[in-house]
């Protein structure tokens, strides 16, 4: 099961045998011809109606260009190597482990996947039991409604001449807190089970809308042009369950519609296939703010440029005010992202752009390609003081770069990176790394 026995590969090869061009492959079958180019040199999955296109195109049948799910367990096994520290050299040699023993490397695909699963959601109930207000505030009720009864029964264990009318109201006291901590529980017990089921509970305005949006696929073509409004869109829409969530929904999409006006969709799509994916050369080209032009891209999916943009915004403050993820670049859902981040780097140089290339430490290797940039606006007259806002893009970037690699985290209370000067708290998966890193 070698290299080249891959799906792109084949693809490539039956192409160049037919002496057609990448752009008239891609053009045939409806995507771009970087996103064929990523496929062609296996940096992209493809199955399905996608395939069979190509395998029409190609005057081949389907299963003539894949073997099954190999590019799948391929790549599955190069992740469980790339998360171990101390893997020895012949640990690399994954296709003749994959040829010899499949079963055995499906199962170990499946426990990276579920290690995987449960550091996410480690980290998902950390965040919830640290900024929950809910959950909070019935742990406080919970714990008064206790207290109060340890206190009425120590009264009347204490007290041998209490007067029986004292003791009828210390004991409808016990009866009422006890019904009190009994429904208490029952609901804390639920909002429990209620959020097991789903991570992603929404307990702020900005969760609301991050649903919303996440729904849409960051995409809203009805504000591309002149079909919708944003009033419309938010109308009926069942993530927005809050008035301070429609209010946020409302602004997020107002902006959304002027970025779309002051740069189409088409012609960014084509700037990008023509010229790369430089945020700078295509704000000087179309003559467009940078922060346009960040927002713009992220917008962007892979079908339209070969690759899925991500996207964070924060205020002067470093909270995060837009979260548009990407794959392979876990982004906090509470409280403060790491400091090491080029998004920060931007905050405290305002309108020096910054680009780097990043690896998010304790996390299978996965570089990206971050451009970066802090730009402040008016908030309202011109005398008052400027509103600072920074904003950094996030693309998957090629393994084989040779820029030097910035290492980051996600947060600090669950980055594994030892030694940092910029940590602000030990990490609640300090020993469990230490453990995970040797268990395979």
């Amino acid at each position: 099961m070698s290299r080249g026995a891959l799906t792109g590969t084949r693809i490539r090869e039956r192409r160049m045998m037919l002496r057609m061009r990448q752009s008239e492959l891609a053009r045939a079958v409806g995507i771009s011809a970087s996103y064929l180019n990523l496929i062609e040199h296996n940096k992209r999955r493809i199955g399905g109606k996608l395939l069979v296109d190509i395998a029409k195109t190609l005057s081949v049948d389907a299963s003539a260009l894949t073997e099954g799910a190999e590019v799948a367990l391929l790549d599955g096994l190069r992740q469980v190597v790339a998360a171990q520290t101390d893997a020895p050299q012949e640990a690399l040699q994954v296709e003749g482990f994959a040829d010899r023993f499949p079963a055995w490397a499906q199962i170990l695909v499946e426990r990276q996947e579920r290690v995987q699963e449960l550091e996410r959601l480690v980290e998902m109930l950390s965040d919830r039991l640290t900024h929950d207000p809910f959950l909070s505030a019935a742990l406080h009720e919970v714990l008064s409604t206790v207290t109060a009864i340890r206190s009425t029964a120590d009264i009347l264990a204490d007290t041998t001449d209490l007067d029986r009318d004292w003791q009828m109201r210390f004991h409808r006291n016990l009866r009422d807190d006890s019904h009190r901590l009994a429904e208490g529980a029952q609901a804390l017990v639920t909002y429990l089970d209620d959020g097991a089921e789903g991570a992603q509970e929404k307990t702020l305005p900005q969760d609301e809308v991050d649903a919303f949006l996440r729904r849409h696929d960051y995409h809203l073509a009805e504000l591309e042009g002149q079909a919708g409004t944003p009033e419309a869109l938010i109308e009926g829409a069942a993530e927005l369950e809050s008035p301070h969530a429609r209010e946020l929904a409302l602004r997020a999409l107002g902006q959304y519609q002027t970025d779309a006006a002051h740069l189409l969709r088409a012609d960014l799509i084509a700037a990008i296939t023509e010229n790369g994916l430089d945020p700078g050369v295509i704000s000087a080209r179309f003559g467009v703010d940078i922060m346009t032009v960040f927002r713009r891209i992220a917008s962007l999916g892979e079908e339209d440029i070969g690759l899925t943009p991500g996207l964070v915004m924060c205020d002067g403050s470093g909270t995060l005010t837009v979260r548009k993820p990407v794959a392979g670049f876990e982004l906090p859902r509470y409280g403060a992202a790491c400091p090491l981040w080029p998004l920060y780097a931007a905050l405290t140089h305002p309108m020096t752009p910054i680009a780097a290339v990043v690896e998010q430490s304790g996390r299978p290797p996965q570089r990206f390609q971050t451009y970066a940039i802090c730009r402040p606006r008016l908030g309202g007259a011109f005398s008052d003081p400027p509103i600072f806002e920074a904003a950094m893009l996030i693309l998957p970037a090629t393994s084989d770069s040779a820029e030097p690699v910035l290492p980051i985290g996600t947060s600090c209370r669950i980055c594994s990176q030892d030694n940092c000067a910029a940590r602000r708290e030990p990490s609640i998966l300090a020993d469990v790394s230490g453990v995970g890193g040797n268990a395979l």
